[in-house]
């Protein structure tokens, strides 16, 4: 335990956008290490959110904006799922008017207003050495904008989508995988009792890593990816094959909902937008499965094949993480500690071909990371190529 008269500095820490399996072990991994080396702890609530709502006065009640870890406190959460700090979708730089705090609103009277100069006052307010933001690209691209701001941010990557530039690998996504195989596998039961096509719906809003990779582990026949707009007659077709050759007469697609076929956009649950500009997804599933029960007769001697249509949904993000998602955050959070050691910043700390690095925090901001079509996914067969897996990284494609 850190000897608090000799602390060398202070060290915050949050979480910001979705959560998953896996954020908890990552605020154990740098916590532990930062007391350690007699470094203070301090936790933020809900992300950025909590950062713009902290109140920079002496004796202003803050006790639901930040707290100071203990290694007590962090030993307890470090093996459940979830962000024990809380999160939100929180953009400090672009919050509409209804969002600004009480104590703010005097100030910021736009539809859209920049928090930043406050949450750099609430920075030197808590005295952060460093800033440690666990996130998405989201998320961490405001990280991106304070380091340009001169603030020491050290960005750990996390979603399930395994969508952050610059990494093979980001917290969250093999639970995430693990998930998707395991409730795929259950409801097999229910497709193959009733001779029915299975369509799962999976997150992936621009990225289709997490229909792709269970379905190259056998969890599915087809898969459709948002980085291909598919037909949807090729994919009845392919799925009504599948069932006939399937002695339990039944077939399986996993839809990314963010794909699209031919004369379709994204489908939205409904049009309101968060801080980021991102309506929320969910639906695509729906869509294909009337679709298909439309077209199957054309490919089923003119009889009509039953769908069953599951959206996994938060199935896939609650609960405990799996063990990579123990091990990897505490890696990365020691990592960081690394970095801090050394008075470094700027940097997000990545796995890269089966190694642990750092790179430039800007790389978050620098491109998407998609699927690469062309090297992974087979267009007419609507299903992950298989060959060339010689050199590649533990998830196969997840280094592009």
């Amino acid at each position: 335990m850190a000897n608090i008269n000799k602390i060398k500095g202070r060290i915050g820490i949050l979480t910001g956008g979705g959560d998953v399996p896996g954020l908890n072990p990552a605020i154990r991994g740098v916590t532990i290490r930062a007391l350690r080396e007699n470094y203070q702890v301090i936790g933020i609530r809900r992300g950025w959110g909590g950062m713009i709502d902290i109140i920079p006065e002496k004796g202003a009640d803050n006790s639901d904006n930040f707290f100071t870890l203990t290694e007590e406190m962090v030993n307890k959460i470090g093996r459940t799922g979830g962000t024990f700090l809380h999160t939100s979708r929180t953009k400090a730089s672009s919050v509409p008017k209804g969002g600004v705090p009480e104590h703010l609103t005097d100030k910021y009277q736009n539809e859209r207003n920049d928090l930043t100069p406050d949450v750099l006052k609430n920075i030197g307010f808590l005295g952060l050495d460093y800033l440690i933001p666990i996130g998405g690209d989201d998320t961490l691209s405001y990280g991106v904008r304070l380091h340009q701001e001169g603030v020491k941010v050290i960005a750990i990557p996390k979603t399930m989508d395994n969508d952050v530039p610059g990494t093979d690998y980001c917290i969250g996504f093999s639970t995430c995988v693990t998930r998707t195989i395991e409730l795929t596998h259950q409801l097999r039961t229910s497709a193959g009792s009733h001779e029915r096509i299975l369509v799962i719906e999976v997150f992936g809003r621009y990225a289709g890593f997490t229909a792709l990779l269970p379905t190259m582990a056998g969890a599915a026949n087809r898969c459709v990816i948002p980085e291909h707009r598919f037909d949807i007659e090729r994919l009845t077709e392919l799925l009504v094959h599948d069932r006939f050759t399937n002695p339990s007469r039944y077939s399986v697609v996993l839809v990314s909902e963010g794909a699209m076929f031919d004369g379709t956009e994204m489908v939205f649950q409904d049009q309101e937008q968060d801080m980021f500009g991102h309506k929320k997804l969910g639906g695509i599933g729906d869509l294909i499965s009337e679709k298909l029960k439309v077209l199957t007769p054309k490919y089923n001697k003119g009889v009509r094949i039953n769908v069953i249509n599951q959206r996994l949904g938060y199935l896939v993000r609650c609960g405990n993480p799996d063990a990579i998602d123990s091990i990897v955050p505490m890696a990365y959070g020691n990592l960081a500690l690394d970095l801090v050691l050394e008075g470094v910043s700027g940097r997000l700390t990545i796995l890269n071909n089966g190694r642990y690095d750092n790179a430039p925090i800007e790389v978050v901001t620098s491109y998407k990371k998609l699927v690469d079509v062309e090297k992974y996914y087979n267009t007419d067969r609507l299903r992950p190529f298989y060959k060339s897996f010689e050199s590649k990284p533990l998830f196969i494609m997840a280094s592009d």
